[in-house]
């Protein structure tokens, strides 16, 4: 398949600040590709820009220079309203921390996304119980996120992130608060829900066993990536 139909395609991007009287280079001349149901692993240490690339691959951040294609289309310099569109329909994200709304239960902090996007309350919750029961939650669904464990909070942010039938799935070290046991757990749901559902998936690690679990990976090294 060519990169033309790739579901997230970046080409040519950079990121730089602006620091004192001069400038921080975080990464330059990134293009990177993911296709339909791939899993890709981004590694590299603490500081490199893992979370810049993805928030940048989310579009909640602009390249400053380069281009970012979702779906096909050249999103970086989309109006706002467009590129919050592209994120609702396009694109999940599962964060390092769940973010979970504490006062409402597993079932309603999934079916949010949904009653967002204009679905009924019956459809919403309809589709957020087969996500829970997916990742394993089936019996914990009117329960709030401090009724839950950590690893029970994440297959819920995981299953939120999936609420609305997104084609691209961002994670930045979505297993990065667990214990290693709870950790391997987790990552194996989420794996088989970006399988099930059909998804590309870029996944910031700085577990490398978990890294060799996915399809290929890819280091930020001294600003530029490079496949390992």
């Amino acid at each position: 398949m060519s990169d033309a139909c790739a579901v997230l395609r970046l080409e040519n991007v950079a990121r730089s600040y602006a620091q004192g009287t001069g400038t921080l280079e975080v990464f330059r001349n990134v293009d990177l590709s993911l296709q339909t149901g791939e899993l890709v692993a981004l590694v590299g240490p603490s500081g490199a820009g893992k979370s810049s690339l993805l928030h940048m691959a989310g579009l909640l951040e602009a390249p400053s220079s380069g281009e970012v294609f979702v779906d096909g289309r050249a999103a970086s310099k989309l109006p706002d309203m467009d590129r919050t569109r592209l994120r609702r329909d396009y694109i999940g994200f599962v964060y390092q921390a769940h973010h979970l709304l504490p006062e409402f239960s597993a079932l309603e902090n999934v079916a949010v996304p949904r009653l967002i996007a204009g679905h009924s309350r019956k459809v919403a919750e309809s589709g957020a119980e087969r996500l829970l029961s997916m990742v394993g939650l089936e019996r914990r669904l009117t329960h709030r996120p401090a009724e839950l464990s950590g690893g029970e909070q994440q297959r819920v942010a995981i299953a939120r992130a999936l609420a609305n039938e997104p084609k691209l799935l961002l994670a930045d070290e979505p297993t990065g608060n667990l214990d290693p046991n709870t950790a391997g757990g987790v990552f194996e749901i989420l794996v088989a829900m970006v399988r099930a559902e059909g998804l590309a998936a870029l996944i910031a690690t700085h577990n490398y066993e978990l890294a060799k679990k996915m399809d290929r990976t890819v280091a930020l090294d001294q600003g530029r990536l490079v496949a390992t």
